[in-house]
């Protein structure tokens, strides 16, 4: 009789704690009313970006499974680097850019058993559809506009922090990304205009690699260093990123130009073949052509466009940043933002941040 009781017991307590446990309501970025909940154990990140912001909130941990893209295409991305061991959690289904807004892997993401997925560029209907087929709450992220530092994903770092009881370090986070940003305005605002010599970011990534053409003209890193970009000039697009005629690059002569770390190995191609052309930019003549990390990958590395404006900002403005150690800073960057310092990984593959661009390999 006592085994019974005790037995009955624990049965009530087993169903009061399903019962009880507590979810939450909220509203995702694609404006959708869902119940989700609170600090789930198991999560899934779908879409360009979402495990990024995951790995922000120190919440890897959670992680049931990840996308092939992530396993197979592991270069350039900061947060991967710091967390070699996801490669060994099962696959969810394909990813990359060819998997935006379309249906997932429906069978891969039932075998990891998620509590709750995270997915980035869905529209509401998609996520609608995916969310009742699967009987698992969905939650849709966004970043913005692609290749702009849109504030939107203040709002998703604050969201998911919400869900998975990380509201701490999501502020931690959005409030280093503010302080870092207002000491690079701050300190880059002094120069007059007129005064402020004229940048140009080639060899810029869009679904693929691209030369010295492909440029940005909403380029964050140099927005944030207050630099004067070229690109801002050219005519009226919807898009932010525009490939400049050569030639209309060549009559804009920029005083400095930088290179895309994505783009590095196309335009020293393209400067072999054509020697003539880039010896009739200023910039190369006077030497004044630097590398950059690319963060334009899988979406936006904010991280790493934090620590290419500092770049930015101590070669456009030397005497101000003249102290700076920008190896340094760009591993104090990436370790609080994504918990190593991995900037070693990052110059193995590109080369030294704000080196000055040679024709030769990194």
């Amino acid at each position: 009789m006592k085994k019974i009781v005790i037995i009955s017991f624990m049965l009530i307590m087993a169903i009061s704690t399903i019962t009880t446990a507590k979810t939450l309501e909220i509203v995702d970025m694609a404006d959708r009313k869902i119940t989700v909940p609170h600090d789930p154990s198991k999560i899934i990140c779908i879409g360009p970006g979402a495990l990024r912001l995951i790995v922000y909130l120190n919440a890897q941990d959670k992680l049931a499974g990840v996308e092939d893209m992530e396993k197979l295409n592991p270069g350039g991305r900061p947060y991967w680097l710091a967390n070699p061991q996801l490669a060994n959690l099962p696959r969810i289904g394909p990813g990359g850019p060819a998997s935006i807004n379309k249906k997932p892997d429906l069978e891969a993401i039932v075998s990891a058993h998620p509590n709750i997925i995270f997915i980035t560029q869905a529209d509401a209907a998609l996520a609608n559809e995916v969310q009742q087929q699967l009987g698992i709450p969905l939650v849709v992220l966004s970043y913005g506009a692609f290749a702009t530092f849109d504030e939107k994903i203040y709002d998703s770092i604050r969201l998911a922090g919400k869900i998975l009881n990380r509201d701490s370090r999501a502020e931690a986070v959005i409030q280093f990304i503010e302080s870092a940003r207002k000491e690079l305005q701050e300190k880059t605002k002094g120069i007059p205009d007129n005064e402020k010599p004229t940048v140009f970011v080639g060899g810029i990534g869009f679904r693929g690699a691209y030369g010295i053409e492909s440029t940005e003209k909403n380029y964050i890193p140099l927005k944030w260093a207050n630099a004067k970009n070229i690109a801002e000039n050219l005519p009226a697009s919807e898009a932010t990123h525009v490939f400049i005629d050569k030639e209309k690059l060549l009559a804009l002569n920029p005083d400095i130009i930088f290179i895309d770390g994505g783009g590095m190995e196309l335009v020293r191609q393209d400067m072999l073949k054509k020697p003539q052309y880039y010896n009739a930019l200023n910039a190369f003549q006077n030497k004044q052509v630097y590398s950059l990390l690319p963060f334009n990958f899988y979406t936006t590395n904010i991280e790493t466009a934090l620590a290419d404006a500092y770049v930015i900002a101590r070669i456009v403005d030397p005497k101000t940043f003249a102290d700076l150690d920008i190896e340094k800073k760009t591993d104090e960057i990436y370790t609080f933002m994504v918990g190593k310092p991995v900037y070693a990984d990052m110059k193995k593959r590109y080369g030294k941040i704000g080196q000055l661009f040679e024709m030769k390999g990194k």
